[in-house]
């Protein structure tokens, strides 16, 4: 049973990494400034109620001496970072840079597993993204997570540290199990429409004159579950070298498509009302993940329709 160490703890993605983490007979230790929901008792061996950066966590990893760790703490919405681009550079980028020179300093054979974001692909000339496309972020997120992906692959050049970073396509559903899952007031579609729904409020739809076959955003989009499961493989480094990989479903799909998804799913709908485009927002944003599958094989399990079921539950338990 190896210790593996999870900033981020406490959210969506860190949560149910946690999770998975714990069912695979892996010791866990959480790390977030924000304590763990009450349905997340008993997942983590010790867990440190701190900023990831701060000489507490720090002292934390140097003495738990874990075998990875498993980094999702981040500032991480594509909107307010064209606000406030100082917090998502400063929390996403220089606090990870300090974790790093700790990490090389006291526990240099800990693999470094990164949370990254198919942000830092911007609006691509071409989909679906490859990892070797060009990288050119049109937000302060993005750029503060490639900003962190580049110093990652220097370092592994210059010092050898071992380390996996994936780019994730929209993360969302629900533990299948009904254990862990986004908290209220979701900023995912997925999440907000089915709030929408239960609540019986008005559904806005950020934009729907883009130059997409019905006039809304495509995207990839991957069970949480499914994130959960390519972190515990990444654990093992002859399985999955060192690297940057994307975490999609090879497919997209428009916000009008997530709608008519949902309305099949849950059979009603709420009132759906057209607003504006969100900044920093690119049209079409889809992966290729052959080169994670290449080497995973099968870790993709659950469905569009599963993952708006599994919302559907989380939010109606």
């Amino acid at each position: 049973m190896s210790t593996v160490v999870v900033t981020g703890a406490a959210g969506f993605i860190g949560g149910q990494i946690s999770l998975q983490l714990r069912d695979a007979g892996h010791r866990v230790v959480g790390i977030d400034r924000r304590y763990y929901p009450n349905h997340l008792a008993g997942v983590f061996e010790r867990f440190v109620h701190n900023d990831f950066a701060s000489d507490t966590a720090l002292n934390a990893l140097i003495q738990e001496r874990p075998s990875a760790i498993i980094h999702c703490a981040a500032t991480s919405l594509v909107g307010p970072s064209m606000k406030w681009p100082a917090d998502y550079y400063n929390n996403n980028t220089v606090k990870t840079h300090r974790m790093l020179d700790i990490v090389l300093q006291a526990i240099p054979k800990t693999r470094i597993i990164f949370s990254s974001t198919a942000a830092v692909y911007g609006d691509p000339v071409m989909v679906p993204c490859h990892e070797v496309d060009p990288k050119e972020p049109i937000n302060p997120y993005g750029e503060s997570k490639l900003m962190t992906e580049m110093m990652l692959g220097s370092y592994h050049k210059a010092y050898n540290l071992d380390y996996v970073a994936f780019r994730y396509f929209n993360a969302c559903g629900a533990d299948s199990l009904g254990r862990h899952g986004e908290e209220a007031d979701g900023t995912h579609i997925i999440a907000r429409l089915v709030e929408c729904i239960r609540d019986k409020k008005v559904f806005e739809l950020f934009g729907n004159d883009y130059p997409t076959q019905d006039g809304t955003c495509v995207r990839d989009y991957v069970h949480v579950e499914d994130i959960a499961r390519a972190h515990l493989m990444a654990l093992d480094s002859e399985k999955i070298p060192a690297g940057v990989y994307n975490l999609g479903s090879n497919q997209g799909t428009s916000n009008h498509e997530i709608i008519m998804a949902a309305q099949q799913v849950i059979t009603t709908l709420p009132e759906i009302q057209a607003g504006p485009r969100r900044a920093g927002d690119p049209a079409t944003l889809t992966a290729s993940s052959d080169k994670f599958d290449a080497l995973a094989g099968t870790w993709r399990r659950w469905t569009l329709n599963d993952m708006i079921r599994h919302t559907w539950e989380w939010y109606n338990r």
